[in-house]
């Protein structure tokens, strides 16, 4: 075998190994992930380019990517309720097993919208999603850009296993590169 095919066989083997690697990355690991919409401005924008990982234990107020109940494509929400919960939204307030919790990552929207009140609209997880708690295996879901997201006042929980991941990092645009708020 001449060095030049020895060479090409070595090209060849690296730059297999090298997809292998970042196929087992993005499959398992870690995955980009395109938003589409305004249901997460300000905090995330249409056209942000996100990192999501595939690992990372989901818990309340993460921002994650689903596969939509109700499309054919993924969305971008944040989870507010976690099975066992009770959610409710009165005058604005969000209430979580009847408790006010604050939702600062709302400031900047509500700000954005004065006009816009309320924010959010009254709610009660039993009349959105036709249950008193949040099931075994779901998440209730919301949108930071309550007036305009499509979420799960519309479509109710969703399930664990639709999650593709949680959000990690934004790496475009590059002004904005950062991790979520």
């Amino acid at each position: 075998m001449s060095s030049g095919t020895k060479e090409l066989l070595s090209w060849i083997k690296a730059i297999v190994i090298a997809v292998v690697i970042a196929f087992l990355i993005r499959q398992f690991l870690f995955t980009p992930s395109l938003v589409k919409g305004e249901s997460m401005m300000p905090n995330l924008q249409d056209g942000n380019r996100l990192i999501v990982s595939k690992m990372s234990k989901i818990e309340r107020y993460d921002e994650i990517i689903f596969h939509a109940p109700d499309a054919d494509e993924e969305y971008v929400k944040r989870v507010i309720g976690l099975p066992g919960d009770t959610v409710e939204m009165k005058n604005d307030q969000l209430y979580i097993n009847g408790k006010a919790v604050p939702e600062p990552y709302l400031k900047q929207g509500k700000l954005d919208h004065p006009e816009q009140r309320p924010f959010t609209n009254d709610f009660t997880l039993e009349a959105v999603g036709g249950v008193k708690k949040v099931p075994k295996d779901t998440l209730f879901v919301l949108g930071d850009n309550r007036p305009v997201s499509k979420d799960g006042r519309i479509f109710g929980v969703i399930k664990k296993d639709s999650v593709v991941g949680e959000v990690k990092l934004r790496i475009w645009p590059l002004n904005k590169i950062g991790f979520p708020k």
